[in-house]
């Protein structure tokens, strides 16, 4: 079955918020000055249970979704994570999580018993300072490369994210870019967005994708490569020594026209885009009893109503219209 909203977008990618909580409080998503050590986060009998999230997974399968993403706030803060994967795993999904990697070390290995598929890890810095600065985490850089290094042991492919944002880390696009091509990890730099209402976000503050890959150029030689498939948000680009390389450009180079994307956030709200101002309650139905078909129904109607645009249609005032945050629906 195949469901198609009003501008003929399949859904295709579900991405599910597991908590709300997170162990940075990173200048992108979860400011410090808003997200405090004092910040009251959503309590336990408010996020949907395991099974819940699997009963929404196993439906959004039955109506397109062929990608599921767990995500957060960080996923691997959510207790006894790996029991959502094993029951995601029975889905005929490409099953992956993203995570900052901080607890991805100890967590790795029972992760891909599990049956995850894949992981992307959020890297901003290799500096340490400049981590820790971004970050606001007492812990160095090095503990999230070695979760890195526990996926890969553990038979997992991993890519690394990095945002940039102008006059905070754009330093670090050619560092981070030599390290992970030696490595041969996947590594993507992404626009700095305007998500959420609390990152102080400015178009000023935007490093162009366009600009990274010239710098990425003249420092080790790029060429693009075409697109894997329709709605892949990152355009690549090849080495020409060898390896590969992405740059994701939401703000300059919107992929509205092919975004594909449901987000359920963890207190069981849907989202059809990122930039949204509202979700819709699935969580109300999910505890009142509704019937799969029912489910089928509600998700079906929500993603045929669809028409969001957002980063093609942004403008300066738009941008500071309130929004939900990142660590509500993972990106």
């Amino acid at each position: 079955m195949q469901v198609l909203d009003t501008l003929g977008r399949p859904v295709r990618d579900l991405r599910i918020s597991v908590t709300d909580r997170c162990n940075f409080r990173c200048v992108y998503c979860m400011p410090k000055e808003v997200f405090g050590r004092e910040y009251e986060f959503l309590p336990r009998g408010e996020l949907l249970s395991f099974e819940e999230i699997a009963r929404v997974a196993h439906v959004a399968a039955s109506i397109g979704v062929t990608k599921v993403r767990v995500t957060g706030g960080e996923p691997l803060a959510r207790r006894d994570l790996e029991r959502l994967i094993a029951m995601l795993a029975e889905l005929p999904v490409d099953l992956t999580l993203t995570t900052n990697g901080a607890l991805l070390a100890a967590k790795a290995r029972v992760l891909a018993e599990s049956g995850l598929q894949r992981v992307t890890v959020s890297l901003d810095a290799l500096d340490d300072a400049t981590f820790r600065a971004l970050n606001d985490v007492d812990f160095p850089v090095t503990r999230v490369l070695e979760g890195i290094d526990a996926a890969r042991d553990a038979g997992l492919p991993v890519k690394v994210n990095c945002v940039v944002k102008r006059g905070v880390n754009e330093q670090e696009i050619v560092p981070l870019a030599r390290f992970f091509r030696e490595r041969g990890d996947t590594l993507r730099f992404i626009e700095y967005m305007d998500v959420g209402s609390t990152n102080g976000w400015r178009t000023d503050d935007v490093v162009a994708a366009k600009e990274i890959v010239a710098l990425l150029d003249r420092e080790f030689g790029v060429e693009p490569v075409e697109q894997a498939y329709r709605g892949e948000v990152a355009r690549r680009y090849r080495y020409r020594d060898g390896g590969e390389v992405g740059v994701i450009a939401s703000v300059t180079q919107p992929f509205c026209g092919d975004c594909t994307r449901l987000r359920l956030s963890a207190d069981g709200r849907l989202y059809t885009c990122l930039f949204a101002t509202r979700g819709d309650d699935v969580r109300g139905a999910l505890r009142s009893g509704a019937t799969d078909d029912e489910l089928r129904d509600l998700l079906t109607g929500l993603w045929r109503a669809r028409g969001d645009r957002y980063s093609e249609l942004r403008t300066a005032e738009s941008a500071s219209d309130p929004k939900v945050e990142m660590s509500y629906i993972g990106g």
